[in-house]
């Protein structure tokens, strides 16, 4: 019982000596700063880093228990240096938030990085449908593409490796980039807030040796995207025009246009509020029914 009313007398103490003005802010800074930390987790391979450090842990951990002293010098001299280990180690996801916060304009950053500006999903499902329709137009016609949606994590490094355009999503520059005879056109294109953001770009190849052996070099790159990253990447076929999208390393294919626009409008648009949520639905609803009459007419 003393043990009891001990802590509940640090408790009352602690509510006590709460300061509003300072304690609150405070408290919310450092939750800001724990939930973008998970975000940047999640989207990258900084959680198989964090695995390896938790393991260096438990390994110390059993070295000193065992008074190892070679094996705990090493070790000493390892958690002494740990400051620059982890800067190297962390540097593209500490780039990864300045680039997030300097793409950020102060009127779309909210306490949860969420955007507040109203427009904002109906620009991003207007760049999903253009890219859906141009999706259609290259499955007839046999022209292979390559398109990376960036979600939570950066792309930077991979963004850099192409031409920078910045410019409206529209089918019509989806189909003229993808063109046999585009300069761009053997890349990947990158879009970023909504906007082609970047073209002719280079993107890492999976690495899985047990994948089919009919897979071509843009699905192995749409897989080892999906990979390192929390991107959605989608891939038309050159050879056969079936379309593809990957996530999380997992290739689906041959999806139709419709299951194309639903997917992506499910992954990318917020669906922070039920009225969101109801007006992508609609989306839904209505592209499927446009594929439905399409496919209607040509038969």
């Amino acid at each position: 019982m003393g043990s009891i009313a001990n802590f509940i007398e640090k408790v009352s103490g602690a509510l006590m000596s709460f300061d509003i003005l300072s304690d609150l802010p405070d408290i919310l800074l450092v939750t800001f700063i724990i939930y973008e930390g998970i975000k940047i987790i999640r989207g990258s391979r900084t959680s198989q880093i964090i695995k390896g450090v938790i393991l260096l842990v438990v390994i110390y951990g059993l070295v000193k228990l065992f008074n190892m002293e070679a094996s705990e010098f090493l070790m000493n001299k390892l958690i002494e240096n740990s400051l620059i280990i982890l800067v190297v180690l962390f540097s593209p996801e500490i780039r990864s938030i300045l680039e997030r916060f300097g793409r950020r304009s102060l009127s779309n950053i909210s306490l949860f990085g969420g955007k507040n500006d109203a427009s904002y999903e109906k620009t991003l499902s207007n760049a999903v449908n253009s890219f859906c329709k141009a999706a259609g137009d290259m499955s007839e016609s046999k022209t292979g593409a390559l398109v990376v949606f960036e979600k939570e994590a950066s792309l930077q490094d991979v963004i850099n490796t192409g031409t920078v355009l910045d410019a409206k999503a529209s089918s019509e520059l989806f189909n003229g980039l993808f063109f046999k005879n585009s300069a761009l056109h053997d890349g990947a294109v990158v879009i970023r807030d909504a906007r082609i953001y970047s073209a002719g770009c280079i993107l890492p190849l999976t690495q899985n040796a047990s994948l089919d052996s009919e897979l071509g070099t843009r699905h192995r790159a749409a897989i080892g995207m999906s990979e390192h990253s929390d991107a959605i990447v989608v891939v038309v076929s050159e050879e056969t025009g079936a379309i593809s999208y990957s996530k999380d390393g997992v290739l689906t294919r041959g999806v139709t246009v419709a299951k194309l626009r639903e997917f992506l409008l499910g992954e990318l648009v917020p669906n922070k509020a039920e009225g969101r949520l109801g007006k992508v639905k609609k989306l839904k609803k209505k592209s499927k029914k446009e594929d439905e009459g399409k496919n209607e007419t040509e038969n």
